[in-house]
């Protein structure tokens, strides 16, 4: 009998999901986008700036893989969150405290392992608790509380370092670590279908989990693993030099990111709440083929104006496309994988293929920059999304299946229509 939908489900986890989602915005990545901004004005250069990025890219792309096993075997998935929490927290406080090679070396490599393991593991999470069949409407509900909490976490930031400078950076960081550690303890473990969220939801014929080599198996987790590597590879860095770029020419780090950042935060939040109509309307393969479109407009804006004022097309196309992205893959990944019980492994081997083209873009990133300024590498990195798209018109089908009718097609009516689960984000 398929596992679909998790009739003990309550109203009260399904708020703390949403919570947890909310917090996490500002918990799981330490300073996130600030850091550019923080050091440059603090000396670093762009090229220096750009081989942290890869060191951080590279350890977080060894662990990944194995962390998503870890998700896969695991029926302690809020500890899996709560620790992460914790350690990337006292990383990015280390950090502020001490800018020196040792903090930013020895806390980026902590968030980038450590870090690495949210991901899965709140996409099991969320599997384990409302199935397949309402997965992907969770997914688009996750991103909206998500993206929503780092534009409040934003506006924080900006009020406090103009009130209170650098501690109140340091208050709000304490203050969302633990609010999303409160969140994560407030789920009901027992509602938590451990099956389900390694994508054992319905019965394939095979007895237990599949093999790993249902991973290299598998055409369109293989292609979907290509086609984000080359979409990374040229996204990544922008939203990187952008903060670079208007910190020194503005000397405000996290005021100036906050903007930079809100922008594009508020464009994902449009694309959360549009997403399940284009799922419904279009097909998964349209999604990504919006996202995969930004780009190369996105780079064209970049490189083509100087003033301030570019930063919100280009941060709004951002949202357009990362915002998308961040919603298709693991509703792709849980489609094709479905069945085999490797759905948390087999996405962190995404996250892990497309970390590899994010890793490699900081380099080249920072090389094209010393060489011919940042115009010069907006323009290419824009110009690599022509592969990306040409990569997924050549694979969708095998890319972006349609929602197994098993599972069933209307994917959030059951959550919906719950006593205790909302109606709506």
């Amino acid at each position: 009998m398929p596992k679909s939908v998790n009739a003990r489900l309550s109203g009260r986890s399904l708020v703390a999901l949403a919570a947890l989602n909310f917090f996490l915005a500002d918990a799981r990545d330490g300073l996130g986008p600030f850091l550019d901004g923080f050091l440059a004005t603090h000396g670093w250069s762009p090229m220096t700036l750009g081989i942290i990025a890869t060191i951080g890219g590279v350890l977080g792309m060894i662990a990944t893989p194995l962390l998503g096993a870890l998700v896969d075997a695991s029926t302690a998935k809020r500890t899996l969150i709560i620790v992460p929490v914790i350690l990337v927290t006292a990383s990015a406080l280390w950090t502020l405290a001490s800018p020196g090679n040792a903090a930013v070396f020895g806390g980026l490599s902590m968030t980038a392992i450590i870090g690495a393991l949210v991901g899965p593991a709140l996409m099991g999470l969320t599997l384990g608790l409302v199935g397949e069949r309402a997965f992907s409407r969770q997914v688009s509900r996750n991103e909206f509380w998500n993206h929503a909490g780092n534009v409040v976490s934003l506006a924080g930031i900006y009020g406090a370092t103009v009130y209170f400078g650098l501690s109140g950076i340091v208050g709000l960081m304490i203050i969302t670590a633990f609010a999303a550690i409160l969140a994560t303890l407030a789920i009901n473990p027992r509602e938590i279908d451990h099956q389900v969220a390694r994508g054992l939801g319905h019965d394939d014929g095979t007895p237990g989990p599949s093999g790993y080599a249902v991973l290299v198996g598998s055409k369109g987790l293989v292609l979907l693993a290509i086609t984000l590597m080359i979409f990374h590879f040229g996204n990544a860095p922008i939203s990187r030099l952008i903060a670079q770029d208007f910190s020194i020419q503005l000397g405000t780090p996290f005021r100036t990111t906050a903007i930079t950042t809100g922008v594009s935060q508020l464009s994902m939040i449009a694309m959360a709440l549009a997403t399940p109509f284009l799922l419904r309307r279009f097909g998964l393969a349209t999604v990504f083929i919006i996202a995969l479109l930004s780009l190369p407009l996105r780079g064209l804006i970049a490189g083509s104006f100087s003033d301030f004022g570019v930063i919100y097309p280009v941060q709004i196309l951002d949202g357009i496309g990362a915002g998308l992205i961040g919603i298709a893959t693991p509703i792709a990944a849980e489609r094709i994988l479905s069945g085999t019980g490797r759905f948390n492994v087999g996405f962190a081997a995404v996250m892990t293929v497309q970390g590899i083209g994010a890793s490699l873009s900081n380099v080249v990133a920072g090389w094209l920059t010393d060489l011919g300024g940042y115009s010069l590498a907006y323009f290419v990195h824009g110009g690599v999304a022509a592969l990306a798209v040409a990569a997924f018109l050549a694979g969708r089908h095998a890319i972006a299946p349609p929602q197994d009718k098993g599972t069933g097609a209307g994917d959030d009516s059951a959550v919906a229509s719950r006593p205790g689960g909302p109606s709506n984000s």
